[in-house]
């Protein structure tokens, strides 16, 4: 269990997973900013309830949890802004000092809904199992796998094309 009261302890679980937390959520979302901001608003309701977050046993999976709920409460509102506003705006992405690779991924995520996106993120980003995930998420096992079924399959021809892309562009 974290005591948050240590403030040695609270800042070690900061220093250790907090960069981990911001990739996943960054993956989630496609904006850092957004990403960085939602992993930050967990810690700081971790801290703001002491009691309820030295009971939690896995302070990780809490604030990946928090972050996720926090993500996707501003996913909605966005969402229900721009449907107000008749058109979508694409949130800008930052991508400075991270690869190619990592940068066409993320594009590639951002073309799923984000039910498919939240469940290859956790799965294959954040490295956890089906069981942990339908337990976060709050659905059923067979969920997780329809979901990372149907996004595996519509991620893998757009991944195929920012490959093609970047191909084209190191043989220019």
């Amino acid at each position: 269990m974290v005591m948050v009261d240590d403030e040695t302890t609270v800042r070690e679980l900061y220093e250790g997973c907090y960069r981990r937390l911001v990739g996943q959520l960054f993956a989630v979302c496609g904006n850092l900013g957004e990403a960085e901001d939602a992993v930050q608003e967990a810690f700081v309701r971790a801290v703001e309830k002491p009691r309820r977050f030295a009971q939690v046993d896995n302070p990780e999976a809490w604030l990946r949890t928090v972050a996720l709920n926090v993500v996707r409460s501003r996913y909605r509102r966005a969402t229900r802004f721009h449907g107000l506003l008749s058109r979508q705006v694409v949130p800008p992405t930052t991508t400075a000092g991270m690869s190619a690779d990592r940068v066409a991924l993320v594009e590639a995520l951002r073309q799923l809904p984000y039910e498919m996106r939240e469940a290859i993120t956790l799965h294959h980003i954040a490295d956890l199992p089906i069981r942990e995930i339908a337990a976060q998420l709050g659905v059923a096992e067979g969920t997780v796998k329809a979901r990372l079924s149907r996004g595996r399959a519509r991620l893998a021809p757009l991944v195929q094309e920012f490959a093609d892309e970047a191909e084209e562009v190191n043989h220019v």
